[in-house]
């Protein structure tokens, strides 16, 4: 009897003007059922394959998502407005804010137990060198790929 293996993921991120993109892609393909028995590696290796793909997927999927061009901003009375903003956008103007001292110390925790390249991790994907170079947005989102990379 066939084994139904179902990996999904699902990722959303935040943009600018207090508007987001969101992904998700569900996997599923059948085993032999004899994995679980005999090949515990072989099993493992097929839930992590099919797990990698569908984080693919869902990366390659947001970032066409984060090229397309934004919608119009609408016009009242001669002043572009978008939503949360009165004229200029004194939001987009504020430094986000620093990853917190509880985040990098999970982001490290993590990343020690998983044996994962926490330096080369950060820079293929934030762009930074440490932990604490990321804004608190960026360090929550690398803490739920790292919880998810431990659930396989």
């Amino acid at each position: 009897m066939p084994l139904k293996l179902n990996v999904g993921v699902s990722r959303k991120l935040g943009l600018p003007e207090f508007s987001s993109v969101g992904a998700s892609c569900n996997v599923e393909v059948e085993l032999d059922s004899s994995l679980l028995q005999s090949d515990l590696d072989g099993f493992h290796a097929q839930v992590r394959g099919a797990f990698t793909a569908a984080c693919q997927a869902v990366d390659d999927e947001l970032v066409r998502l984060q090229a397309r061009p934004a919608p119009p901003v609408a016009s009242h009375g001669g002043e572009a407005r978008r939503n949360g903003t009165a004229g200029s956008n004194r939001l987009a103007s504020r430094p986000s804010k620093p990853a917190s001292a509880n985040q990098v110390r999970a982001i490290v925790t993590m990343a020690r137990w998983r044996d994962a390249d926490l330096a080369g991790l950060l820079r293929d994907e934030f762009g930074v060198d440490r932990p604490e170079d990321l804004s608190l947005a960026d360090a929550s989102r690398f803490i739920d790929r790292l919880k998810a990379v431990g659930e396989t």
